[in-house]
């Protein structure tokens, strides 16, 4: 496979006049170098990237390679439709359009969102609409500069590693300049292509506020709490506020600075839920509203952030692995009160989400299943389950913020996130209490857990290499270099194996293979390290517990000073 260089695209006809000028403007080689050394690479999660002319950026013709190469994998299989999707970013719309361009031009048959959507309801239309496939345009809660193309399987869920394979062996048959298409508007007249609006969102709306447990509770007082909401310009302004208030949450109030869609996101660089400082706006305006509750999606909507007050009146960012645990606890709790806990319910979170949880279905006779970091494989086990009846998949989480219940959505959904968050911190105001004080009753109860995401950037094609490097030099040297601390037992999950560092017993970890390494430790605590899926850095995940918020905390500072030693080592 030829890769097109900075010239071939200078030449070539197909290439339009402002991408052309964009690389004629490009003054420094290094960036002229990362701009065409590879295509941008398509993994299990599809291509993200840099937005751009050049071949390693997504704009209009990778978007049209890419999907070539879908389209030839599908028409392979016998498939016959499948659905687009897009958020609120910069030339998603014209990444969508131009998927359906090709979809169609490949004969196959295609259901486009009229506009924005929520990714999660992206996973809801492939099912609704019983399609081969799915895309959606976004890039997450990346900064501006990006955009991305996710591809979702027949079961709504992200593909599997073999049909990722699979499709980017057709995308690599693809030439870049030739990609046929067909014109949208011809595509409509011609019935190709297919607007999908309202047909579409009701039924996944009721689906969700059929998730609800307590609708009494929600019939009486649902219209006393106070929520305070952030859409970060993205997709989710309006699903979010239409279920919050069809479940009669109607004393929710938008941020008004975030509320409209806007690809710059100007009050939020980085709009990532995560990030504290993208509440700044929401916090001040508190002061006035005084909600009970605040909550914030990111662009297109499938992770959400959450503020709760704490004893002082403060508002205080709950972490992706707290929010998840108190999901966890009032599920269940709420379940075995009703009656309606089964007997094989499932709660699954990923390899680098808070222990805590399983503690908490410890104490309610629920199996918890670690799966690989990545929501497509909580969505794979939740699959598989509906069509075997071995377990009931109730809820699924990962420290990113990412949370899903019920069977109808495939990935993660910050619709159905906020309806049950909204129901919760409901539940606990009758209580007398607030989110916060509620997560500290359940610490006391099973022990105060902290966790923390450090990340490393190396950026580049040199960046790569420094990161594969990094993961060798540790998974070699790790005795020595733990000497301080020594692992009790570790998993490595390239070789997908555990090993007891006391006994030197090595057992199979049954898990995809991944470049991942993770040290527990005699005191509870373990260390994570992870090359990113998505972004040119290294994350290196901890946790600790304690017996309190001191100990753990502590313990914690512990984990980040062995991380900092780690790093700092020859080949780190």
């Amino acid at each position: 496979m030829r890769i097109p260089s900075w010239e071939d695209w200078l030449d070539s006809p197909a290439v339009d006049a402002a991408s052309k000028e964009e690389l004629r403007a490009l003054t420094g080689a290094k960036e002229r170098e990362d701009r065409f050394y590879r295509f941008l690479a398509f993994g299990t999660g599809g291509l993200r990237g840099k937005m751009g002319a050049g071949n390693n950026r997504m704009n209009l013709y990778t978007v049209r390679k890419a999907t070539a190469g879908l389209a030839s994998y599908l028409n392979g299989e016998g498939a016959h439709a499948v659905c687009i999707g897009y958020d609120t970013r910069n030339h998603s719309q014209a990444f969508a359009h131009a998927a359906a361009e090709v979809l169609a031009a490949a004969g196959i048959r295609v259901y486009l969102f009229r506009g924005v959507r929520p990714t999660p309801m992206l996973s809801w239309a492939v099912r609704f609409h019983q399609a081969d496939a799915g895309i959606v345009l976004t890039a997450s809660h990346n900064p501006k500069e990006y955009n991305g193309y996710k591809v979702y399987g027949p079961d709504g869920g992200q593909i599997t590693d073999r049909a990722a394979a699979c499709i980017l062996k057709r995308m690599e048959e693809q030439e870049l300049f030739q990609v046929p298409f067909l014109p949208l508007e011809q595509a409509l007249q011609e019935g190709r292509v297919l607007w999908m609006g309202e047909e579409t969102d009701a039924p996944y709306f009721e689906q969700v506020k059929g998730l609800v447990l307590r609708r009494e509770l929600l019939a009486k007082k649902a219209g006393t709490l106070r929520i305070l909401y952030s859409p970060l310009h993205g997709a989710g302004s309006l699903p979010v506020r239409r279920v919050l208030k069809e479940l009669g949450f109607t004393q929710t109030a938008v941020v008004p600075e975030q509320e409209q869609p806007d690809g710059d996101f100007p009050t939020a660089p980085r709009p990532n839920p995560e990030n504290r400082e993208v509440f700044a706006l929401a916090v001040e305006r508190a002061r006035d509203f005084r909600p009970d509750l605040i909550f914030a999606t990111d662009p297109d909507c499938d992770r959400i952030g959450v503020l709760s007050q704490d004893e002082n009146g403060d508002y205080v960012v709950l972490t992706g692995n707290q929010t998840g645990a108190l999901l966890t606890d009032y599920l269940l709790h709420t379940r075995k009160e009703l009656g309606m806990l089964p007997e094989n319910a499932a709660v699954v979170k990923t390899i680098v989400t808070t222990p805590m949880a399983n503690r908490i279905c410890a104490a309610y006779g629920v199996t918890v299943f670690d799966v690989l970091t990545g929501f497509k494989y909580i969505g794979e086990l939740a699959e598989g389950w509906q069509k075997t009846g071995e377990y009931r998949f109730l809820f699924g989480f990962e420290e990113s913020y990412g949370y899903l219940s019920g069977d109808f959505v495939r990935d993660k959904d910050a619709v159905i996130a906020s309806a049950l968050i909204a129901e919760m911190a409901l539940w606990y105001k009758e209580q007398g209490l607030t989110l916060y004080q509620a997560l500290e009753k359940l610490f006391r109860q099973y022990g105060y857990f902290q966790e923390k995401l450090l990340s490393v950037e190396r950026p580049g094609r040199e960046g790569q290499e420094e990161i594969r490097q990094m993961l060798s030099a540790l998974r070699a040297g790790y005795p020595e270099l733990l000497k301080e601390k020594p692992p009790a037992a570790v998993e490595d999950y390239r070789q997908s194996v555990r090993t007891d560092c006391r006994t030197g017993e090595r057992t199979p970890l049954g898990l995809p293979e991944s470049d991942v390494l993770k040290f527990f430790f005699e005191d509870g605590g373990w260390l994570v390290l992870r090359p990113s899926g998505t972004e040119p850095k290294v994350k290196l995940y901890l946790s600790a517990v304690g017996t309190s918020r001191e100990k753990a905390g502590q313990a914690l500072a512990e984990l980040e000073r062995l991380a900092a030693g780690l790093l700092r080592q020859k080949g780190c």
